[in-house]
């Protein structure tokens, strides 16, 4: 496998960014981006439960979806400030994601300000958080809306792995679906399973560990793995895919492949998941 380093940036123009990352299908780290913000020195565990601790919030945890689990099937539910106190006692599987705070507390849209220099195509009425504990795991995915994100980390480190689309079948994508059959778990430290997953040797992707204040531009369709090295929280800024071909690929994940990889996954839970895994592995030896 090759691994490159992401390229970081202090700042950039909207024909830099344009040109060398949007255009070129390329990701970025911008190091500046958020630093002016509120949100930079104000957002906190403690703000966050104070605003709100008492709405319900589904967590996830570390173990893959079993047979029966439909997309972006949750392990259970907490009060945000319970899940919030938990993960900042030390380690924990526990993660949420898309996650929109501000729908329950506005006022904290004051705090940021979007990218529009850079791009357009934003989708104002869903910034998200995305929160774990220290040890938790978004597992290889790439978006089911196919957006392209600016991510911004806060408080704690994440570990992140990404690789363009163009890698799919040596990443073992499954059919329907937008995640890999290949484990990816503490790859930074244990490395790759290439004994049982030999295409993994051939692929080309990126590599960083983001900090407080890093926002990471990562282009419509990237594949990425990510492990938080301390109990921390992100905030992410989607724009629809720029192209029309885009914006129609977008519906058909969010509605026709979505809907049939949970029909097979309601009717035939046990065959579609042993199925699926199947392909991915044909698949990826003829890639």
């Amino acid at each position: 496998m090759n691994l490159t380093e992401i390229e970081r940036v202090k700042d950039i123009s909207h024909e830099d960014f344009q040109k060398k990352y949007l255009k070129a299908n390329k990701p970025v780290i911008l190091e500046n981006r958020a630093h002016e913000w509120n949100a930079y020195t104000n957002w906190s565990w403690d703000l966050f439960k104070s605003l709100v601790g008492q709405v319900d919030v589904p967590i996830y945890n570390n173990t893959r979806a079993g047979a029966k689990v439909p997309v972006n099937g949750g392990d259970g539910f907490m009060k945000f400030g319970d899940y919030l106190d938990e993960i900042r006692k030390g380690p924990s599987e526990l993660r949420l994601f898309l996650f929109n705070i501000f729908k329950h507390a506005p006022q904290l849209k004051n705090d940021f300000t979007w990218p529009e220099d850079l791009m357009g195509g934003f989708l104002k009425f869903f910034p998200v958080l995305f929160v774990g504990g220290a040890g938790s795991i978004a597992h290889m995915h790439y978006d089911l809306d196919l957006a392209n994100i600016f991510h911004t980390q806060f408080i704690g480190r994440k570990q992140i792995l990404l690789f363009p689309f163009e890698e799919s079948r040596k990443l073992y994508k499954m059919p329907l679906t937008v995640e890999s059959a290949a484990s990816f778990v503490h790859w930074h430290t244990k490395g790759f399973d290439t004994e049982k997953f030999p295409k993994l040797n051939e692929v080309n992707g990126y590599r960083s560990v983001l900090q407080h204040g890093d926002t990471l531009f990562m282009p419509s369709k990237y594949w990425h793995h990510m492990e938080y090295l301390d109990s921390g929280f992100a905030m992410s800024l989607r724009a629809l895919p720029v192209t029309l071909s885009g914006k129609l690929n977008s519906v058909y994940h969010l509605s026709l492949m979505r809907g049939l990889n949970n029909l097979l996954i309601k009717t035939a839970p046990e065959w579609w998941y042993q199925k699926k895994r199947a392909m991915a592995y044909e698949t990826a030896q003829k890639a």
